[in-house]
């Protein structure tokens, strides 16, 4: 396995989870379907509470938003006030939720949502995030040599901290610095790089991105970041012009940070 040197003056690894740090199955065949089986109940029993009203209210404006872009939408209109017709209420917050789902949507309403659901999930046991092996080693190691590292994902900060907080590794939130959603802006804009470079306190050229997704690398690219593209057994297919623009690694332990011990 080649050593591809992590670039010259980087300070910080910022890192992608979904394909990069974590199997995209995890996400596909446990995180979602555990969304699509027990989101119904999971508003039924929560419907009066403030953080549910909150994740309606959320999703609620994300509707309104859609219809302002014409963006086809299954649901018109989410209201919490109407007592009377709770159940139908709910039915279409589940039909909207699964709609975005289906879509792969990235919306902020959508994730806040589900790592809520996933909580009471992770703290009981029924699930543990995986992680792929050569990951822990290596961060402990860039550790180690004075680099920081920070999580970048489409899923919520809390999503995240319950993945690191409860996974087969057991809790590893320590090994972080910090963690970015989509609140900051999303993947595939070079702005939300420029601000996540400014949360951290460092120049865009010091952080080095890790990513699965193509898209994404451009954009930190434009925003003046290192990128280095993970290719992993399930993760989508890069094409050539992709393989040739970027440089990959298979495992994060071909990593080396050089000049350091």
């Amino acid at each position: 396995m080649a050593t591809v040197p992590i670039p010259a003056g980087t300070s910080a690894l910022l890192l992608d989870i979904e394909g990069t740090t974590t199997p995209i199955t995890f996400v596909k065949d446990i995180l979602f379907p555990y969304i699509r089986e027990h989101l119904e109940d999971h508003l039924s029993n929560h419907w009066e509470e403030d953080e549910c009203k909150q994740d309606v209210h959320l999703l609620k404006k994300q509707i309104e938003e859609d219809m302002k872009q014409n963006r086809a939408c299954p649901v018109h209109a989410v209201d919490q006030t109407v007592h009377t017709d709770e159940e139908k209420a709910i039915r279409e917050v589940v039909d909207n939720v699964l709609w975005q789902m289906a879509a792969d949507r990235k919306s902020t309403a959508l994730k806040q949502l589900q790592g809520h659901m996933w909580r009471s999930a992770y703290a009981s046991g029924r699930i543990k995030g995986e992680i792929y092996q050569d990951v822990i080693p290596s961060i402990k190691r860039w550790k180690g040599q004075g680099l920081k590292v920070y999580v970048y994902s489409s899923g919520s900060v809390e999503a995240q901290k319950l993945l690191f907080g409860h996974s087969v590794e057991g809790d590893v939130l320590d090994l972080f610095d910090g963690h970015f959603d989509t609140c900051i802006g999303t993947k595939v804009e070079g702005k939300s790089y420029e601000k996540i470079a400014a949360k951290m306190g460092c120049q865009p050229e010091e952080i080095t991105f890790l990513t699965d997704v193509a898209r994404e690398a451009k954009a930190a690219e434009e925003a003046g970041l290192n990128v280095l593209v993970v290719v992993r057994a399930g993760n989508m297919e890069l094409t050539d012009e992709e393989r040739a623009n970027y440089k990959l690694i298979t495992s994060f332990n071909q990593l080396e940070l050089m000049g350091r011990v």
